[in-house]
């Protein structure tokens, strides 16, 4: 039975998971420094977290630079501002990201003070607002303004003192009052409503990175029982039995070996974090070179795991790490372990790359965390043959089996690799895998695989299967069970379970079920009330961009707000993408219910906002973003600005429910797979357009 929870752990590593949230890097706290009774020092403090800054009050902004530290205070007779706000010394460098303009920031923590005389005799409150920027090494957020107030006790001479003192020029309230700062940078910002921001945002986030951690603890723990690496754990532990007779200077050496083991990955999962940031991610999850790439180096990998050739990594890297191990005590334990790594690479290295793809999402602990739970079950087995060698003796011995894992692996590869395939060519709309395509290799290479796991198909260097185990065969009626599954998604068959990896529904060419529902509907004659109102014009960019379940809709902003205007019904935005797993996962298993399309057709003009498209808009319709400045010339572009400029969010899908003056209705909606919560927003955002609240 040692062989079935190892491919069970192959089906594992399938549903690998995308994360994302409203970044909040930079917390504020105010502090009060009132020594004399006539004057205060109003303290402004910035704590930054690791990797972020934001810009000196003084910075020197180029045409499309990032937005300096600004600040307003209301005008009131008790008290007056003396001089401006001073700010530490900040750090200055040249920017790639900026034309390489020299900007000024703080990283860390920082102090603004702003000092004041004290005029009135009475305790009073200073109040005014903050407005801030803050981007790390490849992304930015958009600038955010923060009220502060201030509690300032009189001055018992004040009445005196106010006599000789010119009162300060009035505003016209608090709301709209100007700051005495001379260095105030007006920035335009667009006049939107206030974000809306949904409780239990820091579980959520702990929640997803806690599953990350599992998902790749799952994956060191499959890369174990690869044959790169399994025959390893013995002919390593030996290294620990040549100080047998110091058990306790063996068994340190042994937690030394392990605890490297999880260093050198770790660290590798660090400069990831390091080095790539969100733009890069956008890069690697969407564009077409990157993902053939990946798509290419998955095959690759595949038909080394069936035998074609042997991927290793150069023979004197791996003979000058060996050396360096033969010299005992804790640094030849070090170099054990990173011969291990070395060794291990040609099986580890697709599930170390597929980790990292999947992390490189703009955050800094996802990659660490990610390869912080992979190298912790991968060194745990070595760790503990290490400390207790007499386990040994329990190991079952390697031999055919193990290529036997590794074969049902190069299946897996193939499959998986696919995906990165899929992505380029929905987002560049190439149409060569559309979904019926896309299942017939599955459909092929899962049958393949159930083939060999029959032992009916051989490769290079199995061994012979004199007869079928149990183990074996339990595998092949799972795999035979998922392909007889997918064969009805050649005919339209939703499929739920694969929503998230398998092209959208509306790519099939033949969609048996589809016809159905139309002809049924036909002879009903629209039966059950589910049939919408005509649209008010023909939708832009129909051509190659479709709606889910053959709902009707736009995909341009401003064409569906229009309509919604015309038809006087609430707008439902769906930001999405060709890409987006979980978006595809919602519509499969959220917008198909019954009572969800009854509510999407009935009562709402449906955009879906493609916020990865490549598809470039004539000239006159590109725009000047509000959120970095930069000329926004794609469709994807165009709203994937707008989804961060105006709800300062980035993630999909993403759920919008606005009136017809654009107007948020309710809290916009992120993945949630509960039905009746998808309905709950669909409803209030109904009853508020309906019965909206009198201000």
């Amino acid at each position: 039975m040692k062989k079935l929870p190892v491919c069970l752990l192959a089906f594992i590593l399938l549903p690998l998971f995308s994360f994302s949230q409203v970044l909040t890097p930079v917390k504020w706290s105010f502090k009060v420094e009132q020594s004399k009774p006539d004057e205060a020092t109003l303290l402004l403090i910035a704590k930054i977290d690791h990797g972020w800054h934001i810009y000196s009050k003084n910075n020197p902004l180029p045409p499309d630079g990032p937005v300096g530290t600004t600040f307003q205070f209301t005008k009131r007779k008790e008290y007056q501002l003396t001089g401006n706000v001073t700010e530490p010394k900040p750090i200055e460098e040249k920017d790639s990201q900026f034309e390489n303009a020299t900007l000024r920031y703080f990283d860390t923590k920082a102090v603004f003070k702003q000092k004041i005389r004290v005029l009135g005799k009475n305790d009073f409150t200073v109040k005014g607002s903050l407005e801030f920027m803050c981007c790390d090494n490849g992304q930015c957020i958009p600038p955010e303004e923060i009220e502060f107030s201030f509690d300032i006790k009189g001055n018992p001479a004040g009445a005196e003192l106010a006599k000789t003192v010119a009162p300060p020029v009035q505003g016209k309230g608090d709301s709209a009052a100007k700051s005495a700062d001379t260095s105030k940078v007006t920035v335009s910002k667009p006049a939107t409503p206030p974000v809306v921001k949904t409780e239990g945002m820091d579980t959520g986030e702990k929640r997803s990175l806690l599953m990350f951690f599992l998902i790749s603890f799952l994956a060191g723990l499959l890369a174990i029982v690869t044959p790169c690496v399994f025959p390893m754990i013995p002919m390593t532990v030996t290294f620990f039995m040549h100080d047998s007779g110091n058990k306790r200077k063996a068994r340190f050496q042994a937690i030394v070996y392990a605890l490297s083991i999880i260093f050198i990955y770790t660290v590798i999962g660090t400069v990831v974090a390091v080095t790539l940031g969100a733009n890069f991610a956008n890069f690697l999850s969407t564009h077409w070179l990157p993902n053939v790439f990946f798509f290419l180096i998955f095959i690759v990998f595949a038909a080394s795991f069936l035998g074609m050739f042997e991927i290793t990594l150069p023979s004197w890297l791996v003979s000058k790490a060996d050396k360096q191990a033969d010299k005992g005590g804790f640094t030849g334990a070090f170099f054990m372990a990173f011969t291990l790594v070395l060794v291990s690479f040609s099986c580890t290295g697709p599930i170390v790359g597929a980790i990292l793809v999947q992390s490189a999402g703009g955050k800094i602990l996802l990659p660490i965390i990610g390869m912080l739970g992979f190298s912790i079950a991968f060194a745990l087995p070595f760790g503990l043959f290490a400390f207790f060698p007499s386990w040994l003796a329990g190991l079952p011995k390697s031999g055919g089996w193990l290529n036997s894992v590794k074969v049902v692996l190069g299946f897996l590869e193939l499959a998986l690799g696919l995906k990165f395939l899929s992505i380029a060519d929905q987002t560049y709309h190439w149409h060569i895998l559309d979904r019926e395509v896309y299942l017939a290799f599955w459909i092929v290479i899962f049958t393949l695989m159930g083939l060999y796991l029959l032992g009916k198909i051989r490769f290079n260097h199995d061994s012979d299967v004199p007869y079928l185990s149990v183990p074996r065969l339990t595998l092949s009626i799972i795999t035979f069970t998922f392909v007889v599954y997918m064969i009805p998604g050649m005919w339209g068959a939703p499929l739920k379970a694969l929503a998230g990896y398998l092209p959208p529904q509306q790519s099939h060419d033949f969609d048996l079920t589809a016809i159905i529902r139309n002809e049924v509907k036909s002879i009903s004659g629209g039966a059950g009330g589910t049939t919408n109102t005509s649209l008010c014009d023909t939708p832009k960019y129909k051509e190659f961009l479709d709606l889910p379940h053959q709902l009707d809709g736009y995909f341009d902003y401003n064409q569906a707000l229009n309509c919604a205007r015309k038809q006087n019904k609430p707008l439902f935005i769906d930001f999405t993408g060709h890409g987006c797993v979980n978006c595809r996962e919602m519509e499969a298993r959220v917008w198909a219910d019954p009572q969800v399309l009854k509510r999407l057709r009935e009562n709402f003009i449906v955009t879906a906002l493609y916020v990865d498209d490549k598809t470039e808009v004539p000239q006159k319709e590109w725009i000047t973003s509000k959120y970095d400045g930069k000329v926004k010339k794609s469709i994807g572009k165009i709203y994937a600005d707008l989804q961060i400029a105006r709800f300062n969010v980035n993630a999909q899908p993403y759920y919008v429910l606005l009136d017809t003056a654009g107007n948020l209705l309710t809290t916009p909606k992120a993945y949630d797979l509960n039905i009746d919560n998808f309905i709950k927003f669909l409803d209030t955002g109904l009853q508020n357009f309906r019965n909206p609240v009198k201000k």
